[in-house]
C-alpha cells in the first residue's frame, strides 16, 4: 500500500499520542483514520453540490418566477448572487 510521510508540529504530535493512546489505537491508525472521514465528507459534499445544479438546471424556470430580482436583467445587471 502507499505511503505518505506526513510533518507536525512537537504540539500537533503531542496531541496526536494523546488522543491515540485515550482512543486504544495507534498514531498511524488515528490519522488514516481522520483523513479517510475528511475524503468521504470531500466526496459527499461535491455529490451535494452535483445534486443541487441538477436539481437547479431542472426547476430553473420555477426559481426565475419565484425570485425575478435575482434574475439577470436584459443588460446583464441583475442581482445574481
Amino acid at each position: 500500500m502507499p505511503a505518505l510521510n506526513v510533518e507536525f508540529s512537537d504540539r500537533e504530535l503531542e496531541d496526536l499520542r494523546r488522543m491515540a493512546k485515550e482512543r486504544g489505537t495507534s498514531m498511524k491508525a488515528l490519522v488514516r483514520e481522520a483523513a479517510a472521514a475528511d475524503i468521504a465528507r470531500h466526496r459527499a459534499l461535491q455529490e451535494g453540490a452535483e445534486a443541487f445544479r441538477r436539481f437547479f438546471a431542472t426547476h430553473a424556470d420555477e426559481f426565475a418566477a419565484a425570485f425575478p430580482d435575482d434574475e439577470p436583467s436584459a443588460t446583464g445587471e441583475g442581482r445574481v448572487a
